[in-house]
């Protein structure tokens, strides 16, 4: 049955009406949600590359998502709970923000490859490389599956640093608090290569994953030293 509903929700998605829906939710999201959490940001013409690229923000709560995707010029596409695509209108919504289903208890496979179909067609979608929510301003152990999507897709990846999204929208909260939000945008990384055209083996994917936590750290810090002069 997943199959069956990311096959609909990408049709759904391309339609010119899902587009337009997207758009107008971005803009609130600039015009509204920014303002009254006091979004400052840096580096954000790195979120507006073009061809197969992955956003791989840090993961503190569900604002996090909204507020990367809302700073890029580019449709951005995301991974969402296959019951989301399974309550009429709100499916639509869903598939028309960017989101595609995929089945929690099968998120590792499903989503890897629904993602990776996405990155070849040359979207540009965020993926989370701690996976879960994680607390506190230190980068969390990283799985390698934005690694392996890179190098499967030729996309690079770019590590977003988000500070503040934690207070703002805590887990379980149902509404925003006040008190400031920083994004920092780091520089894109090339996908991990294999030598000599040869396929690209776990240890490079492993060092790749390394890099990456660390370009990840050093924007999270950023993103801290940046709330912290703001406010």
């Amino acid at each position: 049955m997943s199959a069956e509903l990311r096959e609909i929700a990408l049709e759904r998605g391309q339609r010119r009406s899902s587009l337009l829906l997207y758009r107008a939710v971005r803009q609130v999201v600039r015009k509204a949600v920014n303002p009254w959490l006091s979004v400052v940001s840096e580096n954000t013409d790195a979120l507006n590359l073009s061809g197969p690229t992955i956003l791989a923000p840090v993961h503190r709560s569900n604002l996090d998502s909204v507020l990367v995707a809302a700073l890029s010029d580019r449709r951005i596409r995301a991974l969402g709970k296959q019951s989301l695509f399974e309550t009429p209108g709100v499916n639509y919504v869903c598939a028309a923000l960017g989101a595609i289903p995929v089945r929690r208890g099968e998120a590792d496979r499903d989503s890897l490859k629904a993602a990776m179909a996405l990155l070849k067609d040359g979207e540009s979608m965020i993926v989370f490389p701690e996976g879960a929510r994680q607390s506190g301003s230190k980068v969390g152990e990283l799985f390698d599956g934005a690694s392996w999507l890179a190098a499967k897709a030729g996309a690079r990846v770019v590590p977003v640093g988000v500070a503040g999204t934690e207070q703002a929208l805590p887990q379980g909260a149902k509404f925003l608090k006040r008190g400031g939000v920083a994004i920092v945008v780091g520089d894109p990384l090339d996908p991990p290569a294999g030598v000599d055209g040869r396929k690209v083996h776990r240890d490079q994917l492993s060092a790749f994953t390394v890099e990456l936590a660390a370009a990840l750290q050093t924007v999270q810090d950023r993103a801290s030293q940046l709330l912290l002069a703001a406010n």
